[in-house]
């Protein structure tokens, strides 16, 4: 769904980009509240994750594709603010890196992929947390349904975007109709990808899945007839190796590596969604040309490596580790931030 330069006219193209610049403010305040010591390392290794299977994309109609667009397994990951971040991050380093998604329409892809996916798919998962029993399973189909439902509310965003600013004089009920249609079939995909992460973290590390947090059902006693819950029991000190997240971090990492290394270079070359969608329609007629066309890592491979396989493992492996490294810095500053603003110890305070 990444919308390329001149799909979209150059006023609406600015007002969604204050809108997403005012979306990323927010959530770099809101970020330093979730990145605490569990969520500050990972989540620079989450958006090099969602980059990573971006790059896969997967059949979901005769000669349609589509991918991962992250949203969701962001938000339920490492919370709603730092998933915005994380999207916004892969965003930016596809249009400046790799030609993927246009320069000028950076900020309607934001408000769409980072925006509008995270905020629909948290705000169903946390409701849907609230009424299902309180186990881990629970946390697994929601996030499955979450991700499910965020995917066509960002077909219908784009639909809305383009009804507004729209560069071509095409039917506002065929795209709707269009859009909403194949990203319905996107979505499953995307749900199953992100029910499988969530469900495989969870497995192992519940403390570092954050839309897990505060599940713990209470132990009932029965009293005078009457079950009640049972006083909370002192957290018993967990040895500092055990909660290391080297290990998560290194698997995440390597994973990540290996899907855009290698198995991106199964993923179906059908077009995604939007773009099939575009010139079934018309609505490319005034596509114009990336700004970062020439680079050398456009198109997702390495220039001058004529090598298919090696060029686009190597342009995956480039992007894992340049997303990792933009995203674990930026989540690194804002941790920063959080620290330097929290009180100071009671102590200093009384002096």
């Amino acid at each position: 769904m990444h919308v390329p330069d001149g799909f979209i006219n150059a006023p609406t193209s600015a007002v969604a980009g204050v809108v997403a610049a005012g979306a990323v403010a927010v959530s770099l305040r809101g970020a330093r509240r979730e990145l605490d010591e569990r969520t500050a390392p990972l989540a620079g290794l989450v958006a090099a994750f969602i980059f990573a299977v971006q790059m896969l994309n997967f059949p979901v109609a005769a000669g349609t594709s589509g991918h991962l667009l992250g949203g969701a397994l962001a938000a339920i990951l490492v919370g709603p603010y730092t998933g915005v971040l994380c999207v916004s991050v892969v965003l930016l380093m596809q249009g400046i890196l790799f030609a993927d998604g246009g320069l000028t329409a950076l900020g309607v892809n934001i408000t769409d992929m980072a925006i509008v996916t995270t905020v629909v798919a948290y705000a169903v998962f946390r409701g849907l947390v609230k009424v299902l029993p309180r186990r881990r399973s629970s946390v697994t189909a929601a996030s499955f349904t979450a991700a499910l439902v965020s995917v066509p509310a960002a077909a219908v965003a784009f639909t809305l975007i383009y009804a507004v600013g729209g560069t071509t004089d095409v039917a506002i009920g065929k795209v709707a109709t269009a859009m909403i249609g194949v990203h319905v079939l996107i979505g499953i995909g995307e749900a199953a990808i992100t029910a499988l992460t969530v469900g495989a973290v969870i497995a192992v590390r519940p403390d570092l899945v954050y839309g897990a947090r505060g599940l713990e059902q209470r132990l009932k006693l029965r009293v005078n007839g009457e079950l009640v819950d049972a006083p909370a029991a002192e957290p018993e000190p967990v040895p500092a190796p055990a909660r290391s997240h080297r290990k998560v971090w290194i698997t995440g990492l390597v994973t990540s590596l290996v899907l855009a290394g290698f198995v991106s270079f199964y993923a179906s070359a059908d077009p995604d969604g939007l773009e099939k969608i575009a010139h079934d329609q018309g609505i490319d007629k005034k596509e114009e040309a990336h700004a970062s066309a020439g680079s050398p890592l456009a198109d997702y491979g390495v220039k001058d490596i004529a090598d298919a396989r090696l060029s686009g493992g190597l342009a995956g492996v480039i992007g894992v580790g340049a997303t990792v490294v933009a995203g674990s810095t930026v989540f690194w500053v804002v941790r920063r931030r959080r620290t330097a603003a929290e009180p100071s110890a009671p102590s200093s305070q009384a002096a």
